[in-house]
């Protein structure tokens, strides 16, 4: 059976574009984005029913590692080609102390790591570089309840606790009507850097919702 010229023409496109991807140049890159998310609401929204350990209330994690992400001006890489040898499961549990989980850990440098042309090792050393780097307000770390707050406030917090970061180098993000994450743009020597456009997404909500550490 042959296909339609139509689907054809759709099959052949789609292959070149997956070529494309596998072929991108692990080095290759900008700046890094540092995703912070605030794990009681990822638990909430998600962790809780996955059963995640990361959720478990002996862990006591608020602000954790999302990922650092090598990106372009516009646009970013990932999935890419290395000749670095993937982590051991030793190496990526002994990032679940900042990270939740080291399914994470993994699932971060099959994306992005493998994409700065670091080995695993040194993608991981400078992911937890990046993250002390960036003080974590501990305002947050300090509510009893669930509150409603504006998207704003975080991001204000962030600022004021970071004297050196500028409004046009961080983002915060919600999902489902909670604060889900704070991006922070930084030069590939760690320094605040302003974020590309396809970066800033700030959330407008001004009753986000933010779970409190159980």
């Amino acid at each position: 059976m042959h296909l339609p010229k139509l689907c054809l023409t759709f099959v052949l496109l789609w292959c070149s574009v997956a070529a494309q991807a596998r072929d991108e140049v692990a080095g290759a890159f900008d700046y890094y984005v540092l995703s912070l998310s605030w794990s009681p609401n990822w638990c909430a929204l998600e962790g809780d029913a996955r059963e995640s350990s990361q959720c478990m209330p002996d862990r006591n994690l608020g602000w954790t590692l999302h990922g650092l992400w090598p990106q372009f001006d516009r646009g970013y890489p990932s999935y890419c080609r290395t000749l670095e040898r993937p982590p051991s499961r030793s190496v990526t549990a002994g990032m679940a102390d900042i990270m939740g989980t080291d399914g994470l850990a993994w699932h971060q440098w099959k994306k992005h790591g493998a994409c700065t042309g670091l080995a695993a090792f040194e993608y991981y050393d400078i992911s937890r570089q990046a993250y002390a780097k960036v003080i974590r307000p501990e305002v947050f770390r300090k509510l009893d309840r669930r509150v409603k707050l504006p998207a704003s406030v975080v991001e204000d917090a962030f600022l004021k606790a970071n004297p050196a970061l500028t409004r046009d180098g961080i983002t915060v993000t919600c999902r489902a009507r909670h604060i889900q994450e704070v991006r922070i743009c930084l030069s590939r020597d760690l320094d605040f850097v302003p974020c590309g456009q396809d970066v800033v997404r700030d959330c407008t909500l001004q009753d986000a919702l933010f779970t409190p550490i159980d």
